[in-house]
């Protein structure tokens, strides 16, 4: 059976991503609107409510107007926005994120797809809540760098315009609000919001984030090579299942050549490392990935693949 998905918002950044990696899909069928009737409602509803599948990539007040469009009960929608990500009624799009995930998402026909940012964050530190390792109310502190492309069209404009007189490491979200705090805090089991600092680069693709544990105040300390085991364990059985996260080996290194921003670009992969000092009670727990495959139109095309019952690994490079 051939599935019928219709991308709304399809000339975005996301969207375009999207389209390619289903391009040469013999079992879906793309609906697509002319340019011309992109902001037209009734064309936009004919389309959404004509699909199997809806993938959102628009800003949020117009993913809502979307979802408000759909007024049957078989299209199932993938939402790219933040609109949907800490609401009731909707499945949080990151497979890897728990071993009964991947069945929640094929069995929901409203799934939020992660943002970029909080995946890593969430995989560094739902494993060790989950596992007592640290408690719901540690003080967490979030560091991060990521490509332009994570800041949109404008963005993306304003980085290639002013090309090697760019800024080569910004930080931003300077007043502690970013919009992918909630999702963080919800999904990762902390009781509070951890204090973010992403930073953007002169560079298209690919982020890091960096998750820095002061342990030493905690009744038990836990070791390196715990947190390391909390984690691996927590992604072993997803992982077995077409998940994308991996975990590198335990590591007494000062520095890796292979935490890039953009090592893993072009791929679906997410890669966990741990490093600690024990006699220090100090560790972090870093993530490396495409901000724009894992982190934005690879989920999205995972979960697709969930939703429709296919590989989840099918038009996907791990």
């Amino acid at each position: 059976m051939v599935a019928r998905v219709f991308i709304d918002g399809e000339a975005g950044t996301t969207g375009l991503q999207i389209r390619e990696r289903l391009a040469e899909r013999r079992d879906i069928e793309l609906l697509s609107i002319s340019q011309e009737r992109r902001k037209d409602l009734s064309a936009r509803a004919e389309l959404l409510n004509a699909a199997d599948v809806a993938i959102l990539c628009l800003p949020d007040e117009a993913a809502k107007e979307s979802v408000s469009l759909v007024t049957n009960d078989t299209t199932a929608v993938i939402d790219a926005s933040t609109a949907y990500r800490v609401a009731d009624g909707w499945t949080y799009g990151f497979a890897e994120m728990d071993k009964a995930q991947p069945a929640a998402i094929a069995a929901s026909k409203r799934v939020s797809n992660p943002g970029c940012w909080p995946q890593g964050v969430i995989a560094a530190l739902r494993p060790l809540v989950s596992a007592g390792l640290l408690p719901a109310d540690f003080p967490v502190t979030v560091n991060g760098i990521s490509g332009y492309s994570g800041g949109g069209k404008s963005m993306i404009e304003d980085y290639e315009a002013r090309g090697a007189s760019a800024n080569v490491f910004q930080p931003y979200g300077l007043g502690f609000g970013h919009k992918h705090l909630p999702e963080m805090q919800l999904y990762a089991g902390l009781a509070g919001a951890p204090l973010f600092v992403p930073s953007v680069g002169n560079y298209y693709k690919g982020m890091i984030t960096s998750v820095p544990l002061n342990l030493a105040r905690l009744p038990k300390v836990p070791t390196g090579a715990e947190i390391h085991a909390a984690i691996a364990d927590h992604f072993a059985s997803v992982s077995q299942s077409g998940g994308f996260v991996e975990v590198a080996p335990l590591s007494p290194l000062d520095r890796a050549s292979e935490l890039n921003p953009e090592a893993l670009n072009g791929t679906n992969s997410l890669r966990l490392y741990v490093f600690a000092n024990d006699a220090r009670a100090q560790a972090a727990v870093i993530a490396v990935y495409d901000n724009l495959g894992k982190g934005a139109s690879g989920a999205a095309v995972q979960n697709l693949n969930l939703m429709l019952g296919v590989d989840p690994t099918t038009s996907l490079s791990a």
